[in-house]
């Protein structure tokens, strides 16, 4: 499943991921997966959350994957945006699953913090999977996000928020978007050799 010496990092987003949820199920099943642990994951605060996930980045050898869900994919974002090269250096490749719109009408207290959501391009291939009934972001803002930060897009039929209440327990499928983008991330990596 992977190469050994890509580090997976599993960013959960707001509440974190249940043992149930999908992310869980990748972080046992994918060699050198990491759940980056954040310390309050009902009242997230954005300067944190990017600083955790700085801290893992930079902690490890051999290129790094991220897999980033709802809240994790704006954190990803946020931290692209002020990370130095030398930490974006060490990213081979992001999978942005059901990103959150912090910015969207109703969007809970706790995670308006996080927004504006950066737009720039992220600097390393991402895979951006959406759904047309998310609650969290529509499938018109899912595209927007994922035109800004330059990512590939799918956007699944009836998936809601991609989680485990959406029925979405261990998500086999899912594992064909990050084959593909770390084949694509992998072919990139010996062009530029």
């Amino acid at each position: 499943m992977g190469s050994q010496a890509i580090r997976y990092l599993i960013l959960p987003g707001w509440q974190g991921s249940s043992d149930t949820h999908w992310q869980s199920h990748w972080q046992r099943s994918l060699p050198n997966a990491t759940r980056v642990e954040q310390a309050d994951w009902e009242n997230p605060d954005p300067q944190a959350w990017v600083r955790e996930l700085e801290r893992h980045v930079v902690s490890g050898t051999g290129p790094v994957i991220l897999i980033a869900h709802s809240l994790g994919c704006v954190t990803v974002a946020r931290w692209a945006a002020q990370a130095s090269p030398a930490s974006l250096r060490r990213v081979r490749a992001a999978l942005l699953v059901a990103p959150a719109d912090v910015e969207r009408p109703g969007c809970p207290e706790a995670l308006r913090g996080f927004a504006p959501i950066p737009g720039e391009t992220l600097p390393f291939p991402c895979q951006l999977v959406g759904s047309d009934n998310d609650h969290a972001a529509s499938a018109a803002r899912a595209l927007e996000l994922a035109r800004q930060w330059g990512a590939d897009t799918a956007i699944l039929s009836g998936a809601g928020h991609i989680n485990v209440k959406s029925g979405h327990h261990r998500w086999e499928q899912g594992f064909a978007y990050l084959y593909r983008l770390q084949n694509r991330s992998e072919q990139q990596a010996r062009r530029r050799a």
